[in-house]
């Protein structure tokens, strides 16, 4: 049984105890000890772990996880410290300096932005190495859809960041008037240009966010003090 130390735990018990999340955990078992399978099995369902469901000030949705050795660990976009952020990942920063007027990130884990409330999450939260898009089918769409569904019907506002085809294909789900849907390109090389930069998402959100009485979200990754 999955324990992620939060609301999360009771929000989703229903989700973890259903028939399809069983075959996606039968499937993943064989899937991890026959492949290389991304994230690491204890870091699949990292943001929901650091993020708990009262605490979510922003909704950023990915599409699935990175597919190259040693990038994914849980949470859309991030890497972990020390390993070299995706053209995807650079662009987010080129955005979020033009926007917010901050300095060049340290490195391109995103785990602190975790911490202070922005949930990072990919729709499907598993992949085979090399394999884009390879674990689309095998139930993650229907779970993270749960956890979209159980945000939607949270009273208190949030924003949603849907970039790219894949998380605006989620919008139908979010229908409560007290959040904020933002959505855009995906932050690809290949799109970024077509209406990501210059979006100004973030301080779109973080005005939403002071306007509605939630205090606006540190998006300062040089910032770590709050974090430690």
């Amino acid at each position: 049984m999955v324990q992620l130390g939060n609301e999360w735990d009771a929000l989703l018990k229903e989700e973890f105890e259903s028939g399809y999340y069983q075959k996606i955990r039968a499937f993943l078992k064989e899937e991890y000890a026959q492949h290389h399978v991304y994230p690491p099995m204890k870091d699949i369902f990292n943001a929901l772990r650091y993020t708990s469901y009262s605490d979510v000030k922003v909704v950023l949705l990915g599409q699935d996880p990175y597919h190259g050795p040693g990038q994914a660990h849980g949470l859309c976009f991030s890497v972990r410290a020390g390993v070299e952020p995706p053209p995807s990942l650079r662009n987010i920063f080129k955005e979020l300096q033009s926007d917010l007027y901050t300095d060049t990130p340290p490195s391109g884990e995103l785990t602190a932005w975790a911490k202070r409330g922005v949930l990072l999450l990919n729709t499907v939260l598993t992949v085979r190495e090399g394999q884009a898009n390879s674990h689309k089918t095998i139930g993650w769409t229907q779970f993270t859809d749960a956890v979209i569904r159980k945000l939607n019907g949270r009273e208190q506002p949030m924003v949603f960041l849907l970039w790219g085809g894949n998380a605006r294909s989620k919008k139908a789900l979010i229908t409560n008037p007290n959040h904020l849907v933002l959505e855009t390109v995906h932050p690809s090389p290949l799109s970024a240009y077509n209406g990501f930069f210059g979006c100004h998402h973030f301080s779109q959100a973080n005005q939403f966010l002071y306007d509605h009485g939630v205090q606006p979200v540190n998006w300062d990754l040089c910032d770590t003090s709050d974090v430690l």
